[in-house]
């Protein structure tokens, strides 16, 4: 009986390459929030103390350094997903994930609309990260639906793009906090079943 050798593990980083690594997430991070995801990379690196070479072996794309400095978030969605599989009410358990994708998306401006033209390019960074999160919707969605509180024909990547478009919302009307929740409730009644039929 032969076996399959298991694949090589990526060797780990030096240590100053690891400290390099911290440190651009950390200022990349902070541009991120100060300024949105259009913020100037040679400034991320400049204040990380590295060259803008060093940023690039780190991150090859402005997508990759995106979704390692919002991965964490990522994950934190994805867990309280899993938690919501256990919700007893289905349409609630997916508006409350909805809600806490909005909160997320709107955070750092930029993000929804980059989120909604990686829907449309399945080879980008960002839509490569992004796919645990359809995943994670797209359990949810089922759950609701096989209950019978949403409509059958709707898809998940429909509903993360209306999720993202109603992000995209908040992110240019901070004044109004409420706007986010306004929009999801329309958007719930839309995906009720039978809604929108003649």
């Amino acid at each position: 009986m032969t076996t399959e050798a298991a694949p090589p593990s990526p060797r780990p980083m030096r240590a100053d390459a690891r400290r390099n690594y911290e440190r651009l997430l950390t200022e990349a991070r902070t541009a991120f929030t100060e300024h949105g995801t259009d913020a100037s990379l040679e400034d991320v690196a400049r204040r990380a103390g590295v060259g803008i070479g060093t940023l690039y072996r780190h991150f090859p794309s402005r997508t990759a350094l995106m979704c390692a400095v919002f991965q964490g978030e990522v994950d934190g969605l994805l867990a309280r997903s899993r938690e919501l599989l256990a919700a007893p009410e289905p349409c609630r358990a997916l508006v409350d994930w909805l809600r806490a994708v909005v909160a997320h998306a709107s955070t750092y401006r930029g993000l929804a609309r980059a989120l909604m033209a990686a829907q449309g390019d399945e080879a980008s960074d960002l839509a490569r990260c992004s796919l645990p999160m359809r995943e994670a919707g797209g359990t949810l969605l089922a759950r609701a639906q096989q209950a019978g509180v949403v409509r059958p024909d709707l898809g998940v990547t429909d509903l993360l793009q209306l999720t993202n478009a109603i992000a995209l919302a908040v992110e240019q009307a901070p004044e109004d906090p409420e706007l986010g929740d306004r929009l999801l409730k329309l958007t719930l009644e839309g995906i009720r079943p039978g809604a929108g039929r003649a």
